[in-house]
């Protein structure tokens, strides 16, 4: 008889939190290259939002596939679990061995859960494509982080203060002093006129946009870049694809880019944790929930407007 658990499913595609219902179904069975983990928290992103599953997770492993060797029974961890499929909303989940990595005890379940696709975004914008320099050497740039507030804006003003930047942020009045807490040299609230034109405080041009909002025209961008400026769009829909490939063939030196999350190993996410265990950077929870009350932070989520990271705690 297959050991069962409590889990939290959709069952209507798109219904909002009311289409999640508490059921109980069999512990999954990890395949050769994946780990089982007995969970212990659980963050929710936009993207789960729009898939309804789950992915960034925190617990420990009780048992693992035939070709793991990174991890035993007993290891404290963070993983990112298939986006796909998901299943962070659970008792037990598997993930790969290879978007698996250590958690040591400076750093909590919550912590843990909150970093693998805000953090690793975040990341990848600001290290991958706009090359800042997380030790602080590095050519001077200057920084926009939209929805600054935000479970990856969060982590982005953070991150780019290790390098050799000045960082504006964006957010709603009630986030400027957390925004600052944060980092950030210049708040603007994005309700004012100047907020919403995007101008910086110091007359700054910026070099690179993090652009984790959603309607904001590249007419509003473009004045205030830099003569390479950068936007990099976490969140590209239709219109800024078409932005992006007019100024590819315009040749234009300021840039849209759309930027997708394709995880592919652990070296980042290893780096992001020991970020939070020196206390570089920090997880800022808007709220937890336990797994029985998993529909409001759904709900919250689905709300928009919350000021760091979601947790679901198992």
């Amino acid at each position: 008889m297959a050991k069962l658990m409590r889990a939290v499913q959709y069952d209507s595609y798109g219904g909002g939190a009311a289409g999640l219902k508490h059921v109980e179904v069999p512990v999954p069975t990890p395949a050769k290259d994946e780990v089982l983990l007995k969970l212990e928290a659980t963050s929710l992103n936009p993207v789960d939002l729009r898939f309804q599953k789950g992915t960034d997770v925190a617990g420990e492993v009780v048992q693992v596939g035939p070709n793991v060797v990174k991890f035993k029974a007993g290891d404290k961890v963070v993983a990112l679990l298939n986006t796909l499929i998901g299943g962070g909303l659970a008792e037990y989940a598997v993930a790969k061995e290879s978007l698996t990595v250590p958690r040591p005890e400076e750093v909590s379940a919550a912590e843990g859960a909150g970093l693998p696709i805000a953090a690793l975004t975040a990341h990848k914008a600001l290290v991958d494509v706009a090359g800042i320099k997380l030790d602080g050497s590095g050519p001077r740039m200057n920084i926009l982080v939209t929805a600054a507030s935000g479970g990856v804006g969060h982590y982005a003003v953070q991150l780019a203060k290790l390098g050799n930047t000045h960082v504006t942020g964006t957010c709603g009045a009630r986030n400027i002093d957390f925004v600052k807490s944060l980092g950030a040299d210049d708040v603007l609230d994005y309700t004012t006129p100047e907020g919403a034109a995007l101008k910086s405080p110091s007359g700054h041009k910026y070099d690179v946009v993090v652009h984790c909002a959603r309607g904001i025209s590249w007419s509003t961008f473009e004045p205030n870049l830099s003569d390479t400026g950068k936007v990099i769009d976490l969140t590209p829909g239709p219109s800024s694809m078409c932005t992006y490939v007019l100024k590819k063939l315009t040749f234009s030196k300021k840039q849209l880019l759309p930027l997708i999350l394709i995880p592919k190993g652990d070296k980042e996410l290893k780096l992001l944790v020991r970020l939070v265990k020196e206390g570089k950077l920090k997880t800022v929870f808007d709220s937890k929930h336990p797994l029985s009350k998993a529909q409001d932070a759904w709900a919250k989520s689905l709300d928009g407007h919350a000021t760091g990271k979601i947790i679901v705690e198992i």
